[in-house]
């Protein structure tokens, strides 16, 4: 029975464990992503976390917080915008009526013929 409930208790620390290092990421990840602040204050950051851990961590979170939270949302809309704008640059864009208005002048000029028109078509409608 012993060693059952030392494989549980192993489990609990591990699950700790692995929850310290997210929240250590996060801080380190927010730190280099905050461009206000200057690069000795974030090397001061980095040693006080590394000597001074748990007091560190938490002071930062109180300190840093909201602005953490805030770094976190701007990084999230621009990634947001970044894949919006792929998207519409590999479909050619948004608007399937423009995509069949482009590919009716393609046919119109030769380009393509009538059985790519119907496939660009279908794909635009799809």
């Amino acid at each position: 029975m012993s060693d059952f409930w030392s494989y549980v208790w192993l489990l609990v620390w591990v699950f700790f464990f692995m929850i310290w290092i997210m929240i250590l990421w996060q801080i380190l990840s927010d730190l280099f992503r905050d461009h206000e602040m200057g690069g000795f204050a974030k090397a001061i950051w980095v040693i006080a976390l590394i000597f001074f851990t748990p007091i560190t961590a938490l002071i930062y979170l109180i300190a840093r917080g909201k602005g953490m939270a805030e770094r976190n949302m701007k990084a999230a809309k621009q990634m947001q915008e970044q894949q919006a704008e792929y998207i519409r640059s590999v479909s050619g864009g948004t608007d399937p009526s423009e995509q069949i208005a482009k590919a009716k002048g393609l046919l119109d000029s030769g380009a393509i013929n009538q059985q790519e028109f119907d496939s660009i078509k279908t794909k635009a409608l799809a």
